[in-house]
């Protein structure tokens, strides 16, 4: 067997990759310095599929996006000085986009494992490739009234998606709910929208679970980045023309790292492939050099990347999952629910989890209590032992935990707005608040209704915003 060393690792290598019409089966190809390859494969269903002429051309340009960007989950076990891409060269657009999600898409990696990646990561561009043309023309996305074709919406089990989902169906907008991997939890819910569903499996190189074992470097990796690379294959392959995600704006925001003096001295953000930052990068790049008519395909299939949730706050997506009851005993936000090697679905809800503390407290202003507890199983609200979770939401003496929650603002204005209510403010933790915390935060800035107004940073087309906001209006 193979001793994998770290820190003797020169190079990481994307050796191949190829996809069989046939079958639907893609393979990503990696490797470290000489050794052997490490082989993902991506199973879509519905071959076989017929690809031809700009349709072939998009999904092969698809596939390449997608074995770049999967790389990440390979490249991080031992972060080596040089990348090598194998095959056709990248073009100096491309190189950009990887390198930032790679840097901040690892950020919280970095971070845990004490590692500096600025300047160390850099992908090899060639200046003759050409992605395509037209670079300097506005979001395709941001023109169109409705896109044609119908949406592919990833879903993710939790509240933030069934909100997309409900949104498109009012709007009038044929979807299909798409999700990878194996996870029943997820299924439970798909099935549940009554919506076609598309789950596609994705396999990681076994050998990756070995080196871990050996001592690789291991964390967190934009997995949303890597998820919207697949779908966005997957897209070309079935014939939709939008891939939606379902990340607020809220998601944009990371965690201030502060020295015991309180000097901030960086900003980490867990969930940045969810973030603003990631959307629009991505989305163009798409739009313009991989499915597009930009692409140099006037004829080309159009495809469409954008999160219908960005221009709300995580607080507003929880007033508009609070409306309808229909996925109360199906859905779950627990992080504990979901890991890369299974899941563990006996509890939908684990209560000690960040994830649990932040939606308990995001839905609790918008929700009848006996219906919140009813969904977690228990009033969190109520427990004083879990003071120092929801201080870490509140920003209170600890940064905003690395993992999928709100900003602090928003969990301070909904423990603020919970103090006022006579049904919650006698419970621990608000009552808590309500003494101790809330004397030393600023009044002003603690009001609920200026973070339930939708902005205008986003890149939802024109005609699917109209008829969606006039729903969350409603």
């Amino acid at each position: 067997m193979t001793i994998f060393d770290r820190d003797a690792i020169q190079v990481f290598r994307f050796v191949r990759c190829g996809l069989d019409p046939a079958t639907g089966v893609a393979e990503l190809a990696y490797a470290f310095d000489d050794g052997p390859e490490l082989v993902e494969t991506i199973t879509v269903p519905g071959a076989p599929f017929v690809l031809q002429g700009a349709r072939a051309a998009a999904v092969e340009r698809a596939l390449r996006l997608l074995h770049l960007i999967a790389g990440v989950s390979y490249y991080k076990a031992a972060v080596p000085p040089r990348i090598a891409i194998e095959g056709a060269p990248i073009d100096a657009g491309t190189a950009a986009l990887l390198e930032q999600v790679y840097l901040n898409g690892l950020g919280e990696f970095a971070y845990r494992n004490g590692l500096d990646l600025r300047g160390r990561i850099r992908f090899p561009a060639d200046a003759q490739a050409q992605p395509g043309s037209d670079a300097a023309r506005t979001d395709a996305a941001q023109a169109d009234a409705v896109p044609a074709g119908p949406a592919l919406v990833a879903i993710g089990g939790g509240k933030d998606s069934l909100v997309s989902i409900e949104a498109l169906r009012a709007a009038g907008v044929e979807q299909t709910v798409a999700w990878i991997g194996n996870s029943q939890l997820i299924r439970t819910c798909a099935e549940r929208t009554g919506l076609p569903t598309l789950n596609i499996g994705r396999a990681l190189a076994p050998e990756l679970f070995e080196i871990n074992r050996q001592g690789a470097y291991n964390g967190h990796i934009p997995v949303t980045a890597v998820n919207s690379a697949i779908l966005v294959l997957a897209a070309l392959l079935t014939g939709h023309g939008q891939v939606v995600f379902s990340n607020e704006r809220s998601a944009s925001y990371g965690s201030r790292i502060v020295t015991a003096d309180g000097t901030v001295t960086d900003e980490v953000n867990h969930q940045w492939s969810k973030g603003w930052e990631f959307e629009r990068a991505f989305g163009r790049h798409v739009e313009r050099y991989v499915a597009g008519a930009a692409a140099g395909d006037a004829a080309g299939p159009a495809l469409r990347y954008y999160s219908l949730l960005r221009p709300l706050s995580e607080l507003a997506v929880a007033r508009q999952f609070a409306r309808n009851d229909h996925y109360d005993a199906h859905f779950s936000s627990c992080n504990r629910n979901f890991h890369i090697l299974g899941e563990k679905p006996a509890q939908r809800w684990c209560g000690l989890c960040p994830k649990c503390h932040f939606v308990f407290l995001a839905l609790a202003p918008f929700m009848p209590k006996t219906r919140l507890v009813g969904i977690l199983g228990r009033n969190l609200l109520d427990d004083a032992a879990l003071a120092a979770s929801f201080d870490a939401l509140l920003e209170f003496g600890e940064h905003k935990p690395f993992e999928c929650v709100g900003e602090g603002r928003e969990s301070r204005a909904a423990m603020a707005w919970l103090a006022t209510r006579p049904e919650w403010r006698e419970d621990a933790l608000v009552a808590r608040f309500a003494r101790e915390i809330r004397p030393q935060l600023d009044a002003g800035a603690l009001a609920l209704e200026p973070l339930l107004e939708p902005q205008d940073e986003h890149r939802v087309p024109a005609g699917v915003w109209e008829r969606v906001r006039a729903h969350f209006a409603a």
